[in-house]
């Protein structure tokens, strides 16, 4: 699990090789995880949604807070597309998602799928 969250993050821009599924599965659980817990902490603590913004210490949390979204997105970006080319499929697959309800089911699958001998490895 361990080993999955630091592939994570040191192949952030790696789009050119493979990932397991432990590579894919245990960052995106972790990161839910922790997404939530920081989310609902801080809105305990501060009595409004991390969303508002009411002062200069709040812009900065906003501008801080959208540095790490965007590392985060671009982290799973790139764990996906080596995902789905552990799966033997070109990295595009990854627009499948923009079908409604079936693509994003299909899209899951192909997640879960074991990988097999292909191009990229």
């Amino acid at each position: 699990m361990i080993e999955s969250y630091k592939n994570f993050w040191n192949n952030i821009t790696n789009f050119s090789d493979t990932a397991r599924r432990s590579d894919f599965w245990w960052p995106a659980i972790i990161n839910a995880i922790v997404g939530f817990l920081i989310v609902n902490i801080y809105t305990f603590s501060v009595g409004h949604p991390i969303t508002d913004i009411y002062n200069f210490s709040d812009l900065a949390l906003a501008t801080g807070r959208n540095i790490v979204v965007f590392l985060v997105w671009l982290a799973n970006l790139s764990v996906t597309v080596r995902r789905l080319h552990d799966t033997d499929r070109s990295g595009w697959w990854i627009l499948l998602q923009l079908i409604p309800i079936i693509g994003y089911i299909w899209f899951i699958i192909l997640m879960v799928l074991p990988g097999k001998s292909n191009r990229w490895s």
